[in-house]
């Protein structure tokens, strides 16, 4: 059986998602007006707040109550995506100019874009040279990825890449930022040097976000992110790129799609 708090979180979750009574941006009544409203006292009208300020529907503004938050930009994320990357990685400059990963994934164009990338020179320690398959030390290209809204101030993630730099190091071009952003990205990069992807493996997981996280992604109170690992081989069985992705669970969707064989 629903609790009280529970009740009043989907009362209100409801009139934010129609959008009448509660639009984005609106300042919800105070908690004292609510209290007598459902005719239950503040901390219980708070646990009911706290339930909406986790899911991201709304906002408390110190010192000026709860607002609807605006809804961010939905970033839609498959396993089909990659398959899509490497057919482009061999299209004409031209053609992976026109779009990127992050146009797929939320259906915006580039110019509605704000992109930036940090470049820095790091070590393997032991957790990352045990899936490079590389003596801890081994030096690595450290990539630092950042996509936003131009509407909006967050990024849609931060993506952290790393590349073995004696791999990569016949391209000049993939050892500076200022290349980027590389058209057709990591796979298009990686096809330069004759390297072909032969499956990428991603793992999931979620946690509290840092400090730091919540402040650069825009997180409410409550909000959790998901970590992606992802870790490309090539078609020698070789590791060839590993990427730590954090992503907003308020913002993001992760479907995959098994294709399974016929009897």
């Amino acid at each position: 059986m629903a609790k009280a708090y529970e009740k009043i979180a989907d009362d209100l979750r409801q009139l934010i998602r129609q959008g009448e009574e509660l639009k984005p941006g609106d300042r919800l009544p105070a908690e004292t007006v609510l209290a007598d409203r459902y005719r239950y006292s503040v901390p219980t009208i708070r646990q009911a707040l706290g339930v909406l300020q986790a899911e991201g529907l709304i906002e408390k503004r110190h010192g000026r109550g709860n607002f609807v938050r605006m809804p961010r930009r939905l970033v839609q994320r498959t396993n089909e995506r990659h398959q899509w990357e490497k057919d482009r990685a061999k299209a004409t400059e031209a053609e992976r100019r026109s779009t990127g990963a992050t146009e797929h994934d939320t259906g915006l164009g580039v110019d509605d874009l704000i992109f930036s990338a940090e470049y820095q020179e790091t070590h393997a320690d032991e957790g990352l040279a045990g899936v490079f398959g590389v003596p801890t030390g081994t030096p690595l290209v450290e990539r630092v990825y950042r996509t936003r809204y131009r509407v909006e101030d967050a990024p849609f993630n931060v993506a952290r890449s790393y590349l073995v730099r004696d791999v990569v190091a016949p391209n000049p071009d993939l050892l500076d930022a200022a290349c980027e952003p590389w058209p057709g990205g990591t796979q298009a990069q990686l096809h330069t040097l004759g390297i072909e992807l032969d499956r990428i493996v991603e793992t999931v997981s979620a946690r509290p976000p840092t400090v730091e996280e919540t402040e650069e992604l825009g997180l409410t109170g409550g909000v959790a992110v998901m970590t992606l690992r992802k870790v490309s081989i090539d078609v020698d069985g070789r590791v060839v790129e590993v990427s730590d992705v954090v992503l907003p669970g308020d913002r993001t969707e992760l479907t995959f799609t098994t294709r399974l064989a016929r009897w």
